[in-house]
């Protein structure tokens, strides 16, 4: 798209990419807002990996966000290599994924999905030949039953209740669901069959 601004956030790279999750949150919060600012019109976010989780949590705590499109690209959306024999001790000890989650309950939980809601489409990508996201389907919202059955999005309970609003995204055609085989982690950010199928539709 000629003219297109594009800005890309080099923040905690490397061993830094291991400092916890809100403090990165922050970190790109104050990266973000100046120039989200001087694009009234609104921005796109593409967030790769680990990143798609920190971007998700941007649109929870942000409430003057004007994102458009959140391209999440092969991200653990709903977790990695979780243990779905201990829901409890996740509930109840996780600090970041089950408070972006909805699944319990804090003093920003309204506010969260509102905010949250306020982003135009989200699209999903992520393929079952990535190799690093456990299960795959995590970058659709898909993921581990006690059986250790993959369920997908409309089958996890984030879903049916509606905890942080991807039921009323999805009602109101607001999601994107684009998988693709034959791509591995490190090699979604480089293939170019897959921008043109997943994100250039979505880059107004």
């Amino acid at each position: 798209h000629p003219g297109t601004v594009v800005t890309v956030l080099d923040l905690f790279d490397g061993r830094e990419s291991l400092r916890p999750l809100w403090e990165q949150v922050q970190g790109f919060r104050e990266a973000v807002a100046p120039i989200m600012a001087k694009a009234p019109q609104g921005v796109h976010l593409i967030c790769y990996s680990q990143g798609g989780l920190v971007c998700r949590a941007l649109l929870s705590v942000m409430d003057e966000h004007n994102v458009d499109s959140f391209i999440s690209l092969s991200s653990p959306q709903m977790g990695q290599y979780g243990d779905p024999h201990h829901d409890d001790l996740y509930l109840n000890a996780s600090s970041f994924l089950a408070l972006i989650n909805g699944e319990r309950d804090h003093p920003n939980a309204t506010a969260w999905r509102k905010n949250f809601l306020r982003v135009g489409r989200l699209v999903l990508i992520g393929g079952p030949d990535d190799g690093v996201i456990t299960p795959w389907q995590s970058s659709f919202f898909g993921f581990y039953d006690a059986n250790e059955t993959v369920l997908e999005m409309e089958e996890q309970l984030v879903y049916l209740r509606d905890s942080f609003g991807l039921k009323t995204l999805l009602a109101r055609g607001a999601i994107v669901r684009c998988p693709m085989a034959g791509i591995s982690h490190t090699a979604w950010h480089s293939n170019r069959t897959l921008y043109e199928t997943c994100m250039e539709p979505w880059l107004s």
